[in-house]
């Protein structure tokens, strides 16, 4: 019988981390709501060669693994961590940069789910500035959005509706048409939001 080298034991494992990878990638974008387009302009790799990576028929280096990683607000151990080894209790800190999904002088969104995980909900904490606006186009058919105002004033628009949100209000609505969050108040408005994907 003819032994296995050890470069050809190593070969299963190595094919099985990179499916998980180009699949990971796939999953992260749809969840994200993302197109191929939109992840190109966020991490710099092509259009085609992402493509490639979640048709699992491209190998990247890790230069680009690193900057795919980056765009999702991932480390590239989380990214390419099989989920097995994943910990039971998984932590957010509240000064992990890696979680600030967008973070400027008019509005921050903080990421509040572990963004690896494969799911149909994601949970973010927002942070806008008076006068900030938080535009977003339609996402996937039958996703909603629910809001918890925790300071400050906000009027939510989805499609034609509007309405006025004040402290410890909640409001739930579509967010498969155009909808925008907007600080009404004099201060800064802090806010949770739950994003459920049907």
């Amino acid at each position: 019988m003819k032994k296995k080298t050890s470069s050809q034991a190593v070969a299963p494992e190595a094919d099985q981390i990179s499916t998980k990878f180009c699949r990971k990638v796939r999953e992260l974008r749809v969840a994200r709501g993302w197109s191929l387009d939109s992840l190109s302009a966020a991490c710099g790799v092509s259009k085609s060669m992402l493509s490639q990576i979640e048709r699992n028929e491209a190998n990247p280096t890790l230069a680009v693994t690193a900057r795919i990683a980056q765009a999702f607000g991932l480390s590239l151990g989380e990214l390419v961590d099989s989920p097995s080894a994943s910990p039971s209790i998984h932590v957010i800190r509240a000064g992990d940069r890696e979680y600030h999904y967008r973070s400027d002088k008019a509005c921050r969104i903080r990421t509040l789910s572990p963004l690896h995980l494969e799911k149909d909900v994601e949970f973010y904490e927002l942070e806008l500035k008076p006068g900030a606006k938080l535009k977003s186009a339609a996402h996937f058919e039958g996703t909603r959005e629910f809001l918890t105002l925790q300071k400050g004033r906000l009027t939510v628009a989805s499609g034609e509706e509007i309405v006025d949100l004040n402290r410890g209000d909640s409001a739930s609505y579509r967010a498969d048409i155009e909808h925008c969050i907007e600080n009404a108040g004099r201060g800064d408005a802090v806010a949770f939001l739950v994003v459920s994907y049907e």
